[in-house]
């Protein structure tokens, strides 16, 4: 994208500035400290998609002496047409003077770059009349400009916010950095098209690539999940039973083994899941993840995640059915509807036969006097949806953290189970998934059909989770 519009993000020290360029330029590598004065010299930072750069967003100091600064403009210039070269008169003859030397560096993108000026403002702190300055400053630079709101703490002053706020600046928006939805980042994006006229179709372009870009990355995070799932219910470890142990010994150290390579496996699905929304922080986090007594095989994460044995047995007559009327077609309907009811009965009593059994125990092939020991893959289907769920959950909050956000993912408790914003239709999909999991007869041809049914279950999921967390 040619051409691609800049932003100055300017305003007072320790106001958010760093957190909105970091949100909207997606890019968790930026520092965000609580003490002024963390930024002292100007950065870029690009946002692209396939290499190709969006916009460009500058993190810049903030205003040490804003008063002097005007002072100084007020006493060089004649009248209001001159202000713009008054400002950069200032520029050309403090920008090595050290006593101005974050104003000179704020102003320097603005007047040499011709970028356009966001003004990040705290509404959790009043208003106060030594901002007047700040804005005067801005004002006179003649570019193009909009304010943000960008409450830190916990108390609202907005509202006074926005009466001083619009009389300098034609748009005014409220935007937290660390919370605000991404439709919201979205319709900031519109709003900076509407300060300059040869932005507006750019910056609508780039709103549509960033949606397009969220959506990608829903159905390649759909393939992920599929993908782990099948890793982590297929799963066999095998060993030897050896001599210098008992037999309950080399079960319990064969079954460790296999626990803890299904916990690696449900890391790596984060982390790939992270990087994909380039959250490349979060893994210092990820301890938070796995807090005592709440991993994955804690009883916890199966009361949580998992379906109770009415659900297994409900759906998998679904299934089962579903494999039924499979044999209906074969026999062109003479068997008069039997094939769905042996496939459903058989479903219903597989899936209560296995409810209560995680892997499969098995012995190989007899070799120099001794057989090997098998564990796995998983038969408690159960077992299934607990990896789905604590998948699901692991990638909604990524998938909705702000690149400003710097507190560790919180896993909280569910009341109630999002299997049921799911259509009937896909759960009994998603229960025939698992249940050819459990029994290794799917394969690689039907992974796009599978990465659909999860993707669907994403969408559920979002729905189930915002619906939640707005009552």
């Amino acid at each position: 994208m040619a051409d691609a519009p800049t932003f100055a993000v300017v305003g007072h020290p320790n106001r958010g500035k760093s957190s909105v360029v970091a949100t909207l330029s997606q890019n968790d590598s930026i520092a965000i400290a609580m003490e002024p004065g963390t930024t002292r010299d100007s950065h870029a930072y690009p946002l692209k998609v396939d290499d190709e750069v969006l916009y460009t967003l500058i993190d810049t100091p903030g205003f040490q002496r804003p008063r002097k600064v005007l002072a100084w403009l007020e006493a060089h210039s004649a009248s209001a047409s001159d202000r713009p070269d008054t400002v950069r008169a200032f520029f050309l003859q403090h920008r090595d003077d050290p006593h101005f030397h974050d104003e000179c560096e704020l102003l320097r993108p603005i007047l040499e770059d011709n970028a356009g000026i966001i003004y990040v403002v705290d509404g959790s702190v009043p208003y106060s009349p030594a901002n007047e300055a700040e804005m005067t400053i801005l004002q006179w630079t003649g570019r193009p400009s909009l304010a943000l709101i960008n409450a830190i703490g916990a108390d609202d002053h907005s509202a006074a916010w926005e009466n001083a706020l619009g009389q300098y600046f034609r748009i005014v928006r409220r935007f937290n950095a660390v919370t605000a939805p991404f439709a919201q980042h979205l319709g900031l994006l519109r709003g900076f098209g509407q300060l300059e006229s040869r932005w507006e179709s750019r910056l609508n372009s780039a709103a549509d690539h960033l949606k397009q870009q969220r959506e990608q990355r829903q159905l390649q995070s759909a393939e992920l999940v599929s993908r782990a799932l099948s890793d982590m219910m297929q799963l066999r470890v095998s060993g030897s039973p050896g001599t210098d142990s008992t037999g309950e010994q080399a079960r319990q150290r064969l079954q460790q083994k296999w626990l803890d390579a299904q916990r690696r496996r449900e890391r790596q699905l984060r982390q790939s899941i992270e990087r994909l929304y380039l959250h490349h922080r979060v893994q210092r986090h990820e301890n938070e993840l796995y807090w005592e007594n709440e991993d994955l095989f804690s009883e916890h994460s199966r009361l949580l995640w998992g379906v109770s044995r009415k659900q297994l047995a409900t759906a998998g007559f679904g299934a089962g059915a579903l494999g039924g009327v499979g044999i209906d077609a074969l026999t062109f309907g003479s068997s008069l509807g039997a094939g769905a009811l042996v496939g459903g009965v058989l479903g219903a009593a597989g899936s209560y036969f296995y409810a209560g059994r995680l892997a499969k125990w098995s012995l190989g092939p007899l070799q120099q006097g001794q057989r090997e020991l098998r564990y796995g893959p998983v038969t408690d289907l159960q077992f299934g949806y607990v990896i789905l769920g604590r998948a699901l959950n692991h990638w909604f909050q990524v998938s909705h953290r702000n690149h400003a956000g710097r507190g560790p993912l919180q896993l909280e408790q569910a009341g109630s189970h999002w299997l049921a914003g799911l259509s009937k239709d896909d759960q009994r999909q998603l229960q025939g998934l698992l249940q050819r999991l459990s029994k290794g007869t799917t394969d690689g041809r039907r992974q796009a059909h599978w990465v659909g049914v999860i993707n669907r279950a994403m969408d559920a999921f979002s729905e189930w989770r915002q619906t939640r967390d707005d009552a």
